[in-house]
């Protein structure tokens, strides 16, 4: 794959990851649920931009965070670049390096820029470019949205750790940009061997 299509490729993933996040932070109140079906429903929550909503603490943990995945992003770029032009690397790699990329960078374009461009979204629609934003540069609110509750109940009292507790599988919510980076990784686990063969030059 050419750097152009890897290109072309992010910039689908960005533009689906920012349409389907300005839609639901404009027509969603924080925490307001729409039922798709009884195991997917559109959930509007907001996060810092760690997995499972970590967050790092102190009052500059949040742009220690954003300022992390902006120095990674340069690193992932680099990487995409080496193996596109130097290395010619496999479409597996080159595929799965310009998912993380873009996964990377949507979340980042929450971080930097949604806590001054918004208003809060708490107990109201958000509105765009609004005059009292609910942030500031670096310490915006990365959006979620997809919930998958495939099963809820409770579990066997035997069973270590969770057992005899309410379990919800799946309760992760996330957005495109998280989907993008999941299946990049994804793609260097499963098929490790052909992402990392060597094509001829």
């Amino acid at each position: 794959m050419s750097l152009r299509k890897a290109y072309l490729l992010i910039f689908i993933i960005l533009l689906v990851d920012q349409v389907s996040k300005l839609y639901v932070k404009t027509n969603f109140v924080l925490g307001e649920e729409v039922e798709v079906f009884r195991w997917f429903k559109i959930l509007f929550i907001e996060n810092e931009g760690m997995a499972w909503g970590t967050k790092i603490p102190g009052a500059y943990g949040k742009l220690f965070l954003t300022l992390f995945r902006l120095f990674a992003v340069g690193g992932i770029g680099y990487w995409l670049w080496d193996a596109t032009e130097r290395k010619k690397s496999s479409n597996f790699l080159i595929v799965s390096i310009a998912l993380i990329f873009a996964g990377a960078v949507g979340n980042i374009i929450d971080s930097v820029f949604y806590g001054v461009i918004f208003d809060g979204s708490q107990g109201q629609l958000a509105t765009l470019f609004s005059d009292q934003p609910y942030g500031t540069w670096f310490h915006g609110q990365v959006v979620d949205m997809f919930y998958f509750p495939i099963w809820h109940g409770s579990l066997p009292a035997w069973l270590p750790v969770w057992g005899g507790r309410d379990f919800t599988f799946f309760n992760a919510i996330f957005n495109i940009a998280d989907m993008a980076i999941s299946t990049g990784v994804g793609i260097l686990i499963f098929f490790n061997k052909k992402a990392f063969h060597q094509t001829a030059s």
